[in-house]
């Protein structure tokens, strides 16, 4: 039987690493085929100066941090950062394209929340959903759990948007040794003191996942990894 494959949809070069990094790395350990398409370069970053393209330095990154992360398919579209809000028409066109190319047995992608409530991931996401409802392919979502974004906030890391318990699918085991690796990969993003580092203290080794659209028998064609505990298991530090 031939390993299943994962196409994750995602808005920027690192969201593929700090956002679904550890569960790309749990997929493709667990013997599935991993795809990435990003819709845009990263071009309008801010994140800290860098000394050359930002476009080819991101580009490059991407493509370092694909690779780690187990993934043997990636395309980097050319749809500009910061303006994807009005192309979810030509995203879900893009995505369906890529279906054809890579043969996908599901998607991954954000969460309809943006997670942080960026406009372009939550266009992504629409978008996602949209080509998985043509397609008949199921949909899942990476999210937070609402303690670990209320914990965020309080702590001064505003924008994040979590999920309760009950709005969970899956609570996913992971092994976050590869999803750094992949995140030090992005040299131009990945800034000391970040929030990032915060919120992957706070999910310690649990990834929460839900499901935007199924399919129309309602099933999935596999578990996402290998291991996996039902959902209000999770438990973070503070």
């Amino acid at each position: 039987m031939p390993s299943p494959s994962v196409l994750a949809v995602v808005a920027h070069p690192d969201d593929e690493s700090f956002g679904l990094g550890a569960l790309l790395s749990e997929a493709a350990t667990a013997g599935s085929r991993v795809g990435v398409l990003c819709m845009t370069h990263g071009e309008a970053s801010t994140v800290h100066g860098v000394d050359g393209d930002l476009r080819s330095i991101r580009e490059a990154e991407l493509q370092h941090a694909a690779k780690d992360l187990g993934a043997c398919w990636v395309r980097l579209l050319e749809h500009p950062d910061g303006g994807l809000e009005s192309r979810e028409t030509e995203l879900a066109d893009d995505i369906a394209q890529a279906v054809r190319t890579f043969a996908p047995d599901l998607l991954l992608t954000f969460d309809s929340t943006g997670i942080t409530g960026h406009p372009d991931h939550i266009a992504v996401t629409r978008a996602t959903v949209q080509a998985g409802r043509m397609l008949d392919l199921p949909v899942l979502a990476w999210t937070l759990p609402e303690r670990v974004a209320e914990t965020l906030r309080n702590e001064g890391a505003g924008g994040f948007v979590g999920r309760p318990d009950s709005a969970v699918s899956m609570v996913v085991v992971v092994d976050r040794t590869t999803q750094l690796r992949a995140v030090n990969d992005h040299p131009s993003q990945a800034v000391p003191g970040s929030p990032l580092w915060r919120r992957l203290e706070l999910l310690g080794d649990r990834e929460h996942v839900r499901q935007l659209h199924s399919t129309a028998d309602g099933r999935l064609p596999f578990r996402l990894i290998a291991a996996d505990a039902p959902p209000g298991s999770a438990e973070t530090s503070s």
